[in-house]
């Protein structure tokens, strides 16, 4: 998710006002003016396609789309009565961005004329028609747009745009992991008494610092009766506390427990469905549970647990300090990657967006955006494998693609022909 301050939601309204002067529509055939419609209307046939006409001759253009695929249907008036198809002959070229042009011979069938290919998304493009027809040439050229808008480098700048180029990817497989910070072993010491007898001093509590060799207790030996010190085995925190002054030590219980707190490890619980995928050495991505603290390792190693009966394994990950952001016994989260597999193209996940029914990126092309329908394959939290639906080296809208999609929905530059 692309989180906003209220600068950049201000930057996102400046885009969007900015770009809607220069926002995508779908400009007239040449007549419209003429017979009343409003701008970016068009007179509709029989068959609710677009009428051009020219003199007492019209074509009615419309998209059949109750089939597998799109296709072109052409149906032909003179004097405003139905011309047998077999007399016209017509010919489509679709100029779309890229640049790139889509040309459509037709043919008659039953009452109109037929294209022979589909006609593939998206539905936006110049469009340039001819016809004849009882000896007479006849052209008309217009505008049908969707999903398309115009934004300037420097609105797109100060939204935040970025795009990147379609192309290769490698798609790595990844399992989700739960677990928490803990102190390394090498981290934690016990300490205790060298002979039993009497505390008969503590200069330390809980969460106290101390330093190695620092004399941290002194204990009156039961035997005798001499006082000795007491230090810290390893410089760190009291984290463990077990006697007072006056207590009796000496039984193989530690006095006190150090934690030495810079010392950090993740421990990760693996279930069986995920134990023989995790391996020491595999790239894992530790985030705190708010989400404000990331940090990118490797298994270290994959343990048992402590619990002998239990069919759960631990997995370390080492922590850096990183000045205190990881503090023992708080939950954290893992992504581990479990393996890898190449795809041929592939976009930034969180550059798709839906429009209509599909999924889609924004390409560009200098300052036009427009969408691009993908059939999408595999998907991991980074990379998404694209199988159809834009060509290779196409730059994409990635950061930003909602500002793109907002600007297209308020410009109500819509599925229509």
């Amino acid at each position: 998710m692309i989180r906003q301050n209220p600068s950049r939601r201000m930057i996102a309204a400046s885009l969007l006002a900015l770009a809607a002067g220069v926002s995508a529509c779908a400009p007239d055939s040449g007549d419209e003016h003429a017979k009343g419609l409003a701008p970016g209307e068009y007179e509709r046939g029989p068959h609710r396609g677009r009428m051009l006409r020219d003199g007492d001759f019209a074509l009615e253009v419309t998209i059949y789309e109750e089939g597998p695929a799109p296709l072109f249907r052409l149906y032909a008036y003179a004097r405003e009565k139905p011309v047998d198809p077999r007399q016209v002959q017509a010919t489509i070229a679709l100029g779309r961005t890229g640049p790139k042009t889509d040309r459509f011979n037709f043919s008659p069938e039953n009452d109109y004329l037929t294209g022979p290919g589909v006609v593939a998304e998206p539905h936006s493009f110049d469009v340039t028609v001819t016809a004849a027809h009882a000896g007479k040439q006849h052209r008309w050229a217009y505008a049908s747009y969707e999903g398309r808008t115009i934004i300037s480098a420097d609105a797109a700048k100060a939204g935040g745009v970025t795009v990147e180029r379609v192309g290769p990817a490698t798609l790595g497989e990844s399992l989700a992991l739960t677990g928490r910070v803990e102190i390394t072993p090498e981290g934690q010491a016990e300490v205790h008494a060298r002979y039993p007898g009497r505390v008969m001093s503590l200069n330390v509590e809980l969460g106290t610092r101390v330093s190695r060799g620092q004399v941290i207790a002194r204990v009156e030996s039961s035997e005798s009766l001499q006082t000795y010190p007491v230090t810290a085995p390893i410089s760190g925190m009291i984290v463990a506390k077990t006697v007072n002054v006056g207590s009796i030590t000496g039984g193989g219980t530690p006095m006190l427990m150090i934690g030495d707190p810079t010392r950090l490890h993740a421990e990760f619980l693996l279930y069986p469905r995920d134990a023989e995928r995790v391996r020491a050495g595999q790239p894992i991505t530790v985030k705190s549970l708010a989400g404000d603290y990331t940090y990118t390792g490797r298994v270290e190693a994959v343990l048992p647990s402590a619990d002998l009966t239990s069919q759960v394994l631990i997995a370390h990950v080492d922590l850096p300090w990183q000045g205190g952001i990881w503090r023992p016994g708080l939950g954290v989260s893992g992504e581990v990657q479990v393996g890898s597999t190449p795809a041929a193209l592939a976009v930034r996940t969180r550059a798709l967006q839906p429009f209509r029914d599909f999924t889609v990126v924004y390409a560009r092309f200098g300052t036009t955006y427009e969408v691009r329908m993908l059939e999408l394959g595999r998907r991991t939290p980074e990379w998404t494998e694209v199988l159809s639906g834009i060509d290779p080296g196409t730059d994409y809208v990635v950061d930003g693609a909602f500002l793109i999609r907002a600007d297209v929905e308020k410009s109500g530059a819509s599925h229509d022909h």
